[in-house]
């Protein structure tokens, strides 16, 4: 793969001979812009990143995580922009920049959560539990295809991303490279065989309808492929994951120690390894906790960035290769003191009480919702001797852009129940909680 076809400015949905216009900000500025300000993002505010609903302020949500995790992927993409464009002269000869490299990177990692559903990962196990367990799921497995039956019972939050960002619905029209940047799992749900050695076959990264999509991006950036189902990561979207796993890592562990999931003193006990020669205990004392998380927090990420481009230095023409599909994070100096902290994590905070508690209460409203508009669907459309008046009346609560003509027994409803996930799993936590309370009679508006 060439950087400079990787880097090109060409626009998703643009028409061929699209030329980019050269105006004060670059066209993978105007990607963040149109990011920022889209309703897909601003949902994020209000989407669960550890701790579903919380009452702490301090507490991250989805919103200011991809905020934190853009900000970081600028300084590792601006930071990598200036190796790549020593090494590779003829990258400033065509215009690019180490700063538009960074743009890129921060455009990508800004979208990298926006496809999760409500209530974080438990929700993506929820909508994929509804169709392979639950009787209203089950009934349209006979109506599907193998490959699309697949994907709806694999909820997958990259996947349902990339959706998002190509749908006309929005009207992002965001570049190739940051599209391809922002992708970390190059290959559909249905592959015939998984190679485990390679990082970017662990999830996937597309839906089987969003085939096409992909593979106009592909096409254009002349990423190559893997074997005959998957392809190649772009190496920036090896940034992207660097920064979003720099982020969760310290600043998860930074919440947890906030909330009193993780005492204070293990918590510098875990960051010591990563600061290295840079912690000094003594510079700790006459602050507040909170103080001194903040500082601590701050040293980490760096040691961290600078650790990650050195990595990237090191493998860049692997990456370009294909030969190396691995986690940066995996390869760098701090690789292991980033491992305890994940355990940690896991132990003390992402299965604390606090956590799992809420998390199956997220179970049980997502089962709801697409219980109630799923059944409602498959009686007026499948079933019409069983459609009821309370069907009736769930259906007229679907936004009004809802596909609700053109189905019926000899059409294929899988375009359909992709409408249906993009509504639920596109609700912020308390918006899915509110309406499966109002749908299930637990409570009624204005009372």
């Amino acid at each position: 793969m060439k950087w400079e076809r990787l880097l090109s400015r060409g626009r998703f949905g643009e028409k061929p001979g699209f030329i980019p216009t050269q105006a004060a900000r670059s066209e993978f500025e105007v990607d963040y812009d149109r990011i920022i300000f889209s309703a897909p993002f601003r949902n994020l505010q209000d989407k669960t990143q550890v701790f579903p609903l919380p009452e702490q302020a301090f507490v991250h949500t989805r919103l200011t995580h991809s905020l934190e995790v853009s900000s970081v992927g600028r300084s590792l993409g601006k930071a990598a922009g200036e190796f790549l464009l020593e090494k590779y002269p003829s990258l400033s000869q065509s215009g690019i920049s180490a700063s538009e490299i960074g743009g890129i990177v921060a455009a990508a990692a800004l979208t990298h959560d926006i496809g999760n559903p409500p209530f974080g990962h438990a929700g993506e196990e929820a909508i994929s539990d509804f169709f392979k367990f639950h009787p209203a799921g089950l009934s349209w497995q006979k109506h599907l295809r193998p490959e699309q039956w697949i994907d709806l019972c694999q909820f997958e939050g990259n996947a349902q991303g990339f959706r998002m960002l190509v749908s006309k619905q929005y009207g992002l029209k965001l570049t190739y490279a940051t599209l391809a940047a922002f992708t970390k799992y190059p290959r559909p749900s249905q592959i015939a065989h998984r190679d485990i050695a390679r990082r970017s076959q662990k999830k996937f990264g597309f839906f089987i309808n969003q085939l096409a999509d992909f593979e106009q991006m592909t096409d254009f950036l002349g990423i190559e492929k893997s074997s005959d189902e998957c392809w190649l990561r772009h190496p920036l979207a090896f940034l992207v994951e660097a920064a979003d796993d720099i982020c969760y890592s310290i600043i998860d562990l930074e919440d947890g120690c906030t909330m009193g999931l993780v005492s204070f003193e293990e918590t510098v006990k875990l960051l010591q390894p990563i600061l290295g020669e840079k912690f000094d205990a003594k510079k700790l004392e006459n602050r507040t906790q909170s103080q001194n998380l903040g500082a601590l927090r701050a040293l980490a990420i760096g040691a961290l960035i600078q650790q990650t481009v050195e990595a990237f230095a090191q493998y860049e023409e692997s990456m370009c290769k294909g030969n190396f599909d691995k986690a940066l994070t995996d390869v760098i100096p701090a690789a292991k003191a980033l491992q305890a902290i994940t355990d940690l994590s896991v132990q003390k905070i992402y299965r604390s009480k606090l956590v799992l508690e809420k998390e199956a209460a997220g179970f049980q409203v997502l089962e709801g919702l697409l219980e109630v508009f799923g059944q409602a669907l498959y009686h007026k459309f499948y079933a019409p001797t069983r459609f009821s008046g309370q069907d009736k009346s769930i259906l007229r609560l679907l936004p009004e852009d809802f596909p609700l003509k053109g189905w019926g027994e000899e059409v294929n409803p899988y375009p359909l129940l992709r409408a249906l996930i993009d509504y639920i799993s596109g609700m912020t936590d308390k918006y899915a909680l509110n309406l499966y309370r109002r749908v299930k009679g637990i409570s009624f508006p204005g009372v």
